[in-house]
């Protein structure tokens, strides 16, 4: 395997662990990307992976994300990512996420984690019998915290709105065709708020029983996980995992707008270029997905109510459309412009 400074990923992250803990069978990634800001924050994610170097390259550009995200939300947090790496088949253990737990504290709190994919609100209160450096924990009403999926979804949802707007020159989602990408906290909660504006829903999942599901309590279609990339729409929105942009994908794109929540969507640097050729308004993920960090981060740092959260998490529109009229003003993909924003923001301008 190569070393980690030769992925192709690999960022001037500041620092990259790996973890093993046999007792327990964890194997663990966590990667650092930026301190500048503050203590690098981001959720730590359960995946299977079937080469354990795909582990690295997914905790490079995730922690990244986090950096770029952080950032352009106007928190005093770093970026960082943790990753777990699941054998086939195999189920956490609360010895696993102990192990993990202890791994977190080991880093002194250079890395504050949170849920992610294939992790539970139950499985971060387990990890913070560990470690004090974590959020997403259980809160009274009105507090902040919990689970992210909300605010996430939130976010999403008005980033949609403000892509409609920028894309379709409306302020409604009524009428508006949209092709969702994965129905899970985040994007099931778009698809509830975008039907009760009267959008016109297509509904994909790899878990068919729970997009079927929602797709007959919205009145919405249903489309294959894979298919859903090419179907005729206004605005497609991933919301599952990412690198979905590619060369072949974006090629075979139907929509005007690409909106969605799901982390890193596009595969290489190159193909925010090619969102931009083909004059799709593109929404860079980092920035429309803010609003879960936005809720954990303040309730890391002690700051805020639910109401702070809320009226940051509303802020989200107003950032897309500055990247998007400094892109229109310059040439210069969106995915670009939103880049340099954030690298300047965390002293790598």
């Amino acid at each position: 395997m190569s070393a980690v400074w030769d992925f192709a990923d690999f960022d001037d992250h500041e620092h990259v662990h790996m973890f093993r803990d046999r007792a327990s069978g964890l194997t663990a990634v966590i990667a650092v990307h930026s301190t500048h800001l503050g203590p690098g924050a981001g959720g730590v994610r359960y995946w299977h992976y079937p080469q354990r170097k795909a582990a690295i390259t997914d905790a490079l550009r995730l922690s990244r994300g986090m950096s770029y995200k952080n950032a352009m939300a106007g928190l005093p947090m770093g970026g960082a990512k943790g990753v777990i790496l699941a054998d086939e088949g195999a189920e956490k253990t609360p010895e696993m996420l102990a192990a993990f737990g202890r791994a977190v504290d080991s880093l002194g709190g250079a890395y504050v984690t949170a849920e992610d994919v294939g992790m539970s609100v139950a499985d971060i209160v387990a990890i913070s019998h560990q470690t004090k450096h974590v959020s997403g924990l259980p809160v009274a009403s009105g507090e902040v915290g919990g689970d992210p999926g909300p605010q996430t979804a939130l976010g999403v949802y008005l980033g949609i709105l403000a892509a409609i707007k920028n894309g379709l020159g409306t302020d409604s989602a009524k009428g508006v065709r949209v092709a969702i990408q994965g129905v899970g906290s985040v994007g099931g909660g778009v698809a509830r708020r975008l039907a009760a504006d009267g959008a016109i829903l297509t509904l994909a999942d790899v878990n068919l029983a729970r997009a079927k599901a929602l797709a007959d309590e919205l009145g919405a279609d249903l489309a294959d996980s894979a298919a859903i990339m090419e179907i005729e729409a206004d605005v497609l929105s991933p919301n599952a995992l990412g690198a979905i942009l590619t060369e072949e994908s974006i090629a075979k794109l139907r929509v005007p707008i690409v909106s969605g929540g799901a982390n890193n969507q596009l595969a290489t640097a190159a193909d925010g270029q090619r969102i931009h050729d083909r004059g799709i308004t593109y929404a860079p993920d980092y920035v429309i997905n803010a609003g879960g960090i936005i809720n954990v981060a303040l309730e890391y740092l002690g700051q805020g109510n639910a109401e702070e959260v809320e009226s940051r998490i509303r802020q989200i529109p107003g950032r897309l459309a500055d990247i998007w009229a400094e892109s229109k003003a310059s040439g210069t993909p969106a995915s670009v412009v939103a880049d340099r924003m954030a690298q300047k923001l965390i002293g790598r301008g």
